[in-house]
């Protein structure tokens, strides 16, 4: 027993001790919280704006008549399912490298190209979870918003989207959680996040037992953190509705 735990003092010196070998988990911890939350709020402002048309036509289109404004409606409704299609429906780390390789071959910034391959990815996501969002509020708020004199836009502002963005909160939450997983596939691109960090200390020193068990306990750490944030979030939701 005393050898296995002198092996293990051994170990942890040589990957992270030695050379501050431990400075390649903490620029890669950065890097990935970074490319989380840059590309979190980017699939936000993304999936907002994707919801927002998905919802309009799927409420109005068959009511509005013939004009330029129903046509462009349908144009972006149709985008916008193409994008969805094609983003759900192909792996993350296939769109990075499409990303990194061909988009973006000429620029050098790593981690804004990591963040737009992610933040494109989230988007698709977080558009269906607005839209169901949307889609859960009772046709009748949209009704009391046309008795208080406002028009579709007010209406949504004002009434649908403060209900439909509480009810969607702790989901949204949760995509933050899984999005931070996700970037674990930034290194295919040679991009320095949390995992590639532990695979750079575990190529150094040969060893793969303390490297990659540090990198599954930080991002296991992280979960359990953000996870018991969201259950607080849901826990005072839940306090809120019932007032």
């Amino acid at each position: 027993m005393a050898e296995f735990f002198a092996g293990l003092k051994s170990d942890f010196i040589k990957c992270f001790i030695t050379k501050n070998r431990w400075t390649f988990i903490t620029d890669g911890l950065w890097a990935t919280l970074k490319i989380t939350l840059f590309s979190c709020l980017m699939g936000i402002a993304i999936g907002l704006i994707v919801a927002i048309i998905r919802s309009t036509y799927e409420q109005n289109h068959k009511r509005m008549r013939k004009s330029f404004g129903k046509s462009v409606l349908c144009v972006l409704n149709f985008l916008c399912n193409i994008y969805l299609t094609v983003i759900r429906g192909t792996p993350v780390v296939v769109q990075l490298m499409i990303m990194y390789y061909i988009i973006f071959a000429s620029s050098s910034n790593g981690i804004l190209i990591a963040v737009t391959a992610f933040g494109i990815n989230s988007g698709a996501y977080v558009a269906e979870i607005f839209r169901s969002g949307i889609m859960s509020i009772d046709n009748g708020q949209f009704e009391a918003g046309r008795s208080l004199g406002f028009g579709y836009i007010k209406t949504m502002a004002y009434i649908i989207f403060p209900q439909a963005f509480k009810s969607v909160l702790p989901t949204l939450a949760n995509e933050f959680i899984v999005l931070l997983k996700e970037t674990s596939v930034a290194g295919y691109v040679a991009i320095q996040d949390l995992t590639k960090g532990g695979d750079i200390i575990r190529g150094a020193t040969y060893e793969t037992f303390m490297p990659l068990f540090a990198v599954a306990g930080i991002y296991l750490v992280m979960v359990i953190f953000f996870t018991q944030l969201v259950n607080k979030l849901e826990r005072r939701l839940r306090k809120s509705d019932n007032r």
